[in-house]
């Protein structure tokens, strides 16, 4: 894991921080963990007037915009409580901030995403959020296919298991970008703002 550089131009994206994906177990860090890094984080890409972007992901309620394809492994019902959806206290409620809503796992598949990064001339991005393994890979995956630079801050993001967490790390983010802690981004950024 090493960081060399932060674009002029670069903005933080949380993926699914929201009330119902925070309140199941995750490894290797808790949620509320990983919601406290991304929270420094956003507080200081805010400070620099850098971009937050707070995805979330959302079904209706009858499932039409489900994913519909056939897996081994078939997703729970989707019977969701109410709120599920909502962004965090702990992230939500700051102006300027920038809203995505996927229906998918990855925050560019079928939203806005690219549109609302390239307006701002956005070129890179720090990525954060649970689960490791799904949503924070498979967008990883798109902003590098996109071709966006793409940094992990993985003491920011967690999964269900350690294992899918681990294996996303140390095999999948190195061909995608460059990783490192909280703290390193935080670093970095000052010293490149400064």
């Amino acid at each position: 894991m090493s960081l060399t550089t932060l674009d002029p131009r670069t903005a933080l994206v949380a993926i699914d921080l929201q009330n119902g994906i925070a309140a199941m177990p995750t490894a290797p860090y808790p949620a509320a963990d990983v919601i406290a890094r991304t929270g420094e984080l956003a507080g200081a890409f805010r400070a620099h007037g850098l971009p937050v972007v707070l995805v979330r992901v959302s079904f209706a309620a009858d499932g039409a915009d489900a994913v519909p394809g056939r897996t081994e492994r078939q997703p729970r019902g989707l019977a969701f409580p109410e709120g599920w959806d909502l962004i965090v206290d702990e992230l939500s409620g700051q102006a300027g901030d920038i809203h995505v809503t996927k229906h998918n796992w990855s925050a560019f598949h079928g939203t806005d995403l690219d549109v609302q990064l390239r307006r701002r001339g956005i070129t890179q991005i720090v990525l954060t959020g649970i689960a490791t393994s799904i949503g924070v890979e498979s967008t990883a995956r798109d902003a590098y296919a996109h071709g966006y630079h793409v940094t992990l801050a993985t003491d920011a993001m967690a999964d269900s298991e350690e294992a899918a967490h681990t294996g996303s790390v140390e095999r999948i983010f190195p061909r995608l970008g460059e990783s490192g802690s909280t703290a390193e981004v935080l670093e970095l950024l000052a010293k490149t703002r400064a």
